[in-house]
């Protein structure tokens, strides 16, 4: 566990009663959000997909709320602090691209299917034996992923208020239990809702008094220019440092195809936890708009998470002497954001920051416990366990799994705790699950020989192979320091999937074409692929295909600006 010893007593926070009443306000209407979402929920869809009801804004905010956990805030935090501005890629390579495609060209094919999970649409397209692999392969990831936003939550309580870890984790794990036992899905997503902007309201004081600290954007250049690392700090590219790999023509395409092909469309089009976001949506274009709404923020998030983490290598001193080379202090990289806010705010400001931090893992642990209800509901219950049950057995059976998968949960959390920057774990874990199954999706609505043998023997070989490269990495069998492991390894696992899914499907019979419509691209009338453009989705400014080219643009100027 990357505990302080002497750092920690640094970074212990005055906390005061204007502070801890501000943390009990936003108890009080997240739970509040929890008892009015549960007048709405009066079957299992509701429950678990919110009726598909919601409109596109509160969809997207949800779907970009629900990854600023743990992961996103004090991981990108302290990758700002660790390897400076290349951190950006996870957000305008390993993110935006995978986004639009997931809104204009995925989208219609999960909502249009009406499927309630992404498994399921593996089932239907190549039957129970990729869906089991998937079904369950996703439910384990969700709970070791809900337990890094637990632990990280427990750890940054621990640091900066002195709470006990296990006494966290048992709060958090409760709170967000009990909002999303009573009001299902809709109450995970309108708390996600408020969450984003609690977050917003935490971080960007913080980066403007940081700024402010340094002598502004001028001071900061200055300053990172003349620490360790020097320049090559604000530069994106080539990134070496953060790959761990030397060569610069091999770093780029190691972002370039591991993070930001592999890992990012893998991560953003088959993740469930994220697609459920959409799939809540009351009509098709609602769906297609809610990952491109959510791309809009997610392009700027950098500003507000990134720039903290450098800004703390320069004026948290026991940071700046790790960066030199010194751990006397004990302190790691994952409390850049939490020291940068003891060094900087002041009481009121303070229970503003914390709230934020905890309205971001509340809101990361929600998202990965409500899509983890789901489809242990959907895809293992119901398909394997109990078949043909009133819809009543199936709302009880996800009240339960959402309380079976928080209490796991709580026992994975110290799992993230040998990692002393938990993106490296993170980045292991989506090498493992989502890059291969990302090259069976593409393969899965594409190429409509494809067989189902191929569906679910290329998904083991590929989380395999992943496996294989993390272990030799881990050994020093192979020299792959910092995140380049998670991207040679994502790598690895997309290219064996196809390989091995193309080696099987030539001898093996494909699925039948007819039970392949709506499914596959070729097979699909091109009407059912589109979205209504009348009434409420009605207006050139609700179009996917603007809003997805708007935000490229976008996302394409800052990579100029910061590249």
């Amino acid at each position: 566990m990357p505990v302080l010893a002497e750092g920690q007593a640094d970074l212990r926070l005055d906390a005061g009663p204007l502070d801890y009443a501000l943390l009990a306000i936003y108890f009080a209407f997240v739970l509040g959000i929890g008892f009015l979402a549960r007048r709405s929920v009066s079957s299992s869809l509701d429950f678990l997909l919110s009726g598909r009801s919601l409109p596109a804004w509160v969809t997207g905010l949800a779907f970009i709320s629900a990854n600023l956990g743990a992961i996103e805030l004090l991981g990108m935090a302290a990758n700002g602090a660790q390897y400076g501005m290349a951190t950006v890629h996870y957000y305008w390579i390993g993110a935006i691209p995978a986004m639009v495609f997931l809104g204009l060209v995925m989208m219609p094919f999960y909502y249009g299917s009406k499927v309630r999970s992404v498994p399921e649409f593996l089932r239907r397209r190549f039957g129970k034996g990729a869906h089991l692999v998937n079904a369950v392969s996703f439910a384990v990831a969700q709970v070791l992923i809900a337990g890094v936003n637990l632990y990280a939550l427990a750890f940054l309580l621990n640091l900066m208020l002195g709470w006990p870890i296990p006494l966290s984790v048992v709060i958090a794990a409760f709170v967000v239990l009990t909002y999303t036992t009573l009001g299902g899905l809709s109450a995970a997503i309108y708390n996600e809702v408020l969450q984003f902007f609690v977050i917003v309201a935490a971080l960007l004081p913080l980066t403007l008094v940081g700024l402010h600290r340094v002598g502004g954007w001028d001071g900061l250049v200055d300053r990172v220019t003349a620490g360790p690392g020097g320049a090559e700090q604000l530069s994106a590219w080539p990134a070496t440092e953060l790959t761990g790999i030397q060569n610069p023509v091999l770093s780029v395409l190691g972002i370039v195809f591991g993070l930001g092909f592999v890992l990012s469309f893998g991560y953003w089009t088959t993740n469930f936890a994220e697609v459920q976001r959409a799939l809540s949506a009351k009509s098709m274009s609602a769906a297609r708009r809610t990952p491109i709404i959510g791309a809009y923020p997610k392009a700027l998030i950098p500003f507000v998470v990134i720039i903290p983490g450098i800004i703390a290598a320069l004026v948290v001193p026991e940071l700046s002497a790790l960066k030199a080379g010194d751990d006397s202090s004990g302190i790691v990289y994952n409390n850049a954001l939490p020291a940068l806010i003891g060094e900087l705010l002041p009481n009121g400001m303070l229970g503003i920051a914390i709230t934020g931090l905890l309205a971001s893992f509340m809101a990361g642990v929600a998202a990965n416990v409500s899509s983890f209800n789901t489809v242990f509901t959907y895809d293992l219950w119901q398909d394997y366990v109990r078949k043909d049950r009133p819809d009543e057995y199936y709302l009880r059976i996800g009240r339960l799994a959402t309380i079976g998968g928080t209490l796991v949960a709580i026992g994975t959390a110290f799992l993230a705790a040998g990692y002393g920057n938990i993106m490296d774990y993170i980045q292991a874990l989506f090498s493992f699950f989502n890059a291969p199954l990302f090259a069976t999706f593409i393969l899965a609505m594409f190429w409509k020989r494809m067989s189902a043998a191929a569906g679910w023997i290329g998904l083991v070989s590929g989380t395999l192979a992943a496996v294989l490269v993390f272990v030799l990495a881990e050994t020093g069998v192979v020299d792959l320091p910092g995140q380049g492991a998670s991207f040679v390894g994502a790598g690895v696992a997309f290219a064996v999937d196809i390989l091995v899914s193309v080696a099987v499907t030539s001898v093996t019979r494909p699925v039948p074409e007819e039970r392949l419509v709506g499914l596959v691209y070729s097979l699909t009338p091109k009407e059912s692929r589109r979205h209504s453009a009348t009434g409420e989705d009605a207006g050139w400014y609700r179009s996917p295909v603007v809003l997805g080219v708007g935000v490229l643009v976008l996302t394409i100027v800052l990579n100029i600006v910061f590249g």
